[in-house]
């Protein structure tokens, strides 16, 4: 069971109800009768008890918990005596005050007579009425509360994700250092280096929620640096960045993967690369296309496909509906095609 913490509007509605169950019938009392009965005023006061014991009691502690036959019992049982009492015991005086005053109900008497059946009726209405809006108070209450765990639960899965990511870069570099170190190069030192600047921006820029587009280019910029130090021909190997990327911001470590990947299968079996990168921004719309052969290494699915389906994840987690992501594969070539719409996302909105 939820509790009942009331908010604004519930206090709202609370108001309107009180008016209209109690204020209401007491004000047509006292311009009928150009006074408030002790009875009548006793009778209006106990009309919101039939809203707010089912209201607060029944519905929240037995029907929300299952038992529907104990609910329809025991609702039955508080009718019949909140009739008894209402009926029996306060509205004969009442009807006594309108015949001291002249007036006389035309209402047929009996056990089942129309005088018994309306108040019935009205109590009724009224107990309904409370059991409806702790349903729909219930409801919503729950569907806020759905919304609040998935979203915790993306966060969680996120995060995962990007910790799956890290190490899977950072593999790869160590890869390319070593391969610096084994060859006994003097670019190694500025590959270490190079490596600080990439990880220091992976846990101090990278940790919150969006990054300036600048510093992201900037850190695949780096990347590019370090593996060009373990390439033969870095001519082969073409960076183009159009576009005003200033007072834009995007989710950091999105494009890294596609690059990732495209250096670890761009050289084919005699040690040619190509590898071609472009990056263009316009109207806050980042175009990412990413080309490379399809080398030496063949790419395979189930070990060393962790970055880019963790980045597919997160893409479809952080811009949903605004981005666009294409791969295509030949003999020859990959090709990824990636848009992404940096001014509109929708993270956190469903």
């Amino acid at each position: 069971m939820l509790t009942k913490n009331i908010s604004y509007k519930e206090f709202i509605v609370h108001i309107l109800v009180w008016l209209c169950i109690s204020i209401f019938p007491l004000l047509t009392a006292y311009l009928n009768l150009g006074k408030i009965p002790h009875e009548v005023f006793l009778k209006q006061l106990m009309n919101p008890i039939l809203f707010y014991v089912n209201y607060l009691v029944l519905v929240p502690y037995i029907l929300l918990k299952r038992k529907l036959f104990l609910y329809i019992v025991v609702s039955i049982l508080f009718l019949a005596l909140y009739n008894y009492v209402s009926e029996v015991l306060i509205s004969n005086p009442i009807r006594d005050e309108f015949r001291n005053m002249g007036m006389r109900s035309n209402r047929p008497g009996g056990p089942f007579g129309i005088r018994h059946a309306i108040p019935l009726v009205f109590s009724l209405t009224i107990f309904l009425l409370g059991g409806i809006f702790s349903l729909v108070v219930d409801f919503y209450k729950r569907d806020r509360l759905s919304k609040e765990l998935e979203n915790e639960q993306k966060e969680i899965k996120l995060q995962f994700l990007r910790n799956q990511l890290n190490p899977h870069f950072l593999f790869n570099s160590l890869n390319s250092i070593y391969a610096l170190v084994r060859s006994k190069s003097d670019d190694a030192p500025e590959a270490v280096i190079t490596l600080s600047e990439l990880m220091r921006y992976m846990l101090y820029e990278a940790g919150n929620e969006q990054v300036t587009l600048e510093k992201e280019i900037n850190y695949i910029k780096n990347y590019i640096a370090l593996q060009r130090l373990r390439l033969k021909n870095t001519e082969a190997v073409k960076l183009n960045i159009k576009g005003e990327t200033r007072n834009l911001k995007i989710y950091s470590l999105l494009l890294i993967s596609f690059i990732e990947n495209a250096f670890k299968y761009g050289t084919d079996y005699k040690g040619n690369t190509h590898i071609d990168i472009k990056i263009v921004v316009d109207n806050n719309k980042l175009s990412l296309n990413v080309e490379n052969i399809i080398g030496l290494y063949k790419r395979d699915d189930k070990n060393s496909g962790v970055g880019l389906e963790n980045i597919k994840n997160q893409l479809n987690y952080l811009y949903k509906n605004n981005h666009e992501l294409a791969i295509e594969e030949d003999n020859s070539y990959y090709r990824v095609h990636l848009t992404l719409n940096l001014n509109d996302n929708e993270v956190h909105n469903n």
